[in-house]
């Protein structure tokens, strides 16, 4: 039976990026899962009240918010559908791996190139506003309706969990989650001292 859920991410979290490629890794093997891949502004998460939304702010006022990148993503993930788990996994490379700023179009383009995509075409759409407008309407509602806070949160029908997975790609990992999910007279798990 398939289970369809939902992910939250943004590229500037390596806890997002453990999942992201947990849930990547279990798709490529065969998982029958349908996964919904939910952007979540971190920066947005830490604005003041009476402050400016971050995209509402002008584009060099957002600084390194990671608005851009989130942009970029989604702008592959609803154009480019086959694409987007290449380019997801790609742009987590490269702020965490290259430490490559994901504030410049041009690391984004580059990104963009790496997994086969045209980064004319992407920036393109970028630019029509859409991109920006998906994520101040998926993360407001993510937030209204599931009063998420933080990445990466799965999302189950009416149920949410926040989790930071300690290793990346593990597969099962994101099938404990999932399972967990389930049993909801459980309403927090959290460890005092993470032993490593």
């Amino acid at each position: 039976m398939t289970q369809s859920f939902a992910v939250t991410f943004d590229y500037l979290c390596p806890f997002a990026r453990n999942a992201a490629e947990a849930v990547v890794a279990g798709l490529r093997e065969g998982r029958d899962w349908e996964v919904r891949f939910v952007p979540f502004s971190l920066s947005q998460a830490h604005v003041e009240e009476g402050d400016l939304d971050v995209w509402d702010r002008e584009p060099a006022a957002r600084g390194t918010s990671g608005v851009l990148a989130l942009c970029w993503g989604l702008a592959v993930r609803d154009r480019h559908p086959d694409a987007f788990v290449d380019y997801h996994l790609a742009a987590f490379a490269a702020r965490h791996d290259r430490a490559a700023d994901i504030n410049d179009p041009a690391v984004l383009a580059e990104v963009a190139a790496e997994v086969g995509l045209d980064s004319g075409e992407i920036a393109a759409e970028v630019a029509t506003g859409r991109p920006l407008d998906t994520l101040a309407l998926e993360h407001t509602d993510a937030v209204k309706r599931w009063r998420v806070f933080g990445v990466p949160t799965f999302i189950d029908g009416n149920e949410a969990v926040f989790v930071r997975l300690m290793e990346r790609g593990n597969v099962d990992d994101v099938q404990r989650v999932l399972d967990m999910m389930a049993w909801t007279r459980l309403s927090e798990f959290k460890r005092t001292v993470v032993p490593r």
